[in-house]
């Protein structure tokens, strides 16, 4: 997952401006979660899907948060398509869309599973992550511990016969910060970080068919800037001035690749990792290749309760 800052998640809840600009990001990551949801369809490219999705993003009065991911059957996370991917959907294949938006840095972050089949054992998996959402999401209000969250995310996951995915976890969202905390796990832990009024958090189940531990693959399409340090490389300084455009979020190659060559952009990239200023962050698998569902929400915890922000238009 990305890294976990200590960046402010916190929203002043008197600040209006800020508050409505929060608002229009999650309206319009969920207005792109339904209308990506839509897309996936046996034979669609993924890539289409994608491209689709993010243009939408920037009509709707948005950017993206990050790239946008479509992770099939056991990737749980982080699959983005290179710019000549070739991968289509499949039927039977369980797809988590998962998609992000800011206005101004205040961000926005949803997914959703969608089934393309009629196999009952993976319709059920895919209604647990939704079932654990849900619940969850009725117990958020100021006081309430990460670990509480996760103790209902995991036992109605495991009572629907799956495994909670151990190693991946909700998360806080800060102003052009994608991951900040508290961590919110999918599963009973001593997490002890409590939630306040004015936190934004994205709550984010994870059910799985096999081990339900996830391991970093190959061929990575999402990276983001980790470091800054003086470039000499004129190519290389180039493309940082690009960079620097989508403000420390995660970026797709493929996005640099509207302006440069693809060879130009692997090049840098790989300068880039060398020099230790960007990360790479890969597909995440669960270890048995189980299948993985997923939904997620972004949420303002509110005085008495909460602000599901990505919730169905």
């Amino acid at each position: 997952m990305y890294p976990e800052t200590n960046t402010s998640n916190l929203i002043d809840l008197d600040d209006q401006e800020a508050l409505q600009k929060l608002r229009t990001a999650c309206k319009i990551a969920s207005q792109a979660r339904d209308f990506g949801a839509s897309l996936i369809k046996p034979g669609a490219k993924l890539i289409e899907i994608l491209d689709q999705v993010e243009e939408k993003i920037k009509k709707l009065g948005a950017q993206p948060g990050f790239p946008a991911q479509i992770n099939k059957n056991d990737i749980a996370a982080h699959y983005c398509s290179a710019y000549d991917d070739p991968e289509i959907v499949q039927d039977n294949d369980i797809m988590k869309f998962d998609c992000g938006t800011h206005v101004d840095g205040y961000m926005g972050d949803t997914a959703r599973t969608v089934y393309v089949g009629k196999d009952p054992h993976i319709e059920k998996l895919k209604q647990a992550t939704k079932k654990a959402l849900d619940n969850a999401v009725k117990h958020v209000k100021p006081g309430v511990t990460t670990g509480e969250l996760g103790k209902i995310i995991g036992e109605t996951i495991t009572n629907d016969g799956f495994k909670p995915v151990k190693n991946l976890s909700g998360h806080g969202l800060g102003r052009y910060v994608i991951h900040t905390s508290p961590s919110i796990p999918n599963f009973a832990n001593q997490g002890i970080q409590t939630l306040k009024a004015g936190m934004v958090i994205a709550i984010e189940p994870f059910a799985s068919t096999g081990a339900g531990m996830i391991y970093e693959g190959n061929d990575a399409e999402v990276f983001m800037v980790v470091d800054k340090k003086p470039v000499r490389n004129l190519i290389v300084k180039q493309l940082v001035q690009d960079i620097d455009k989508f403000k420390g979020l995660p970026f797709a190659p493929r996005w640099l690749m509207q302006k440069h060559t693809p060879q130009k952009v692997l090049y840098v990239l790989n300068e880039l990792q060398k020099m230790d200023m960007i990360r790479a962050y890969p597909p995440l698998i669960d270890k048995d290749h189980g299948l993985v569902s997923q939904h997620e929400h972004t949420l303002l915890v509110t005085e008495d309760g909460c602000e599901v922000l990505t919730r169905e238009v």
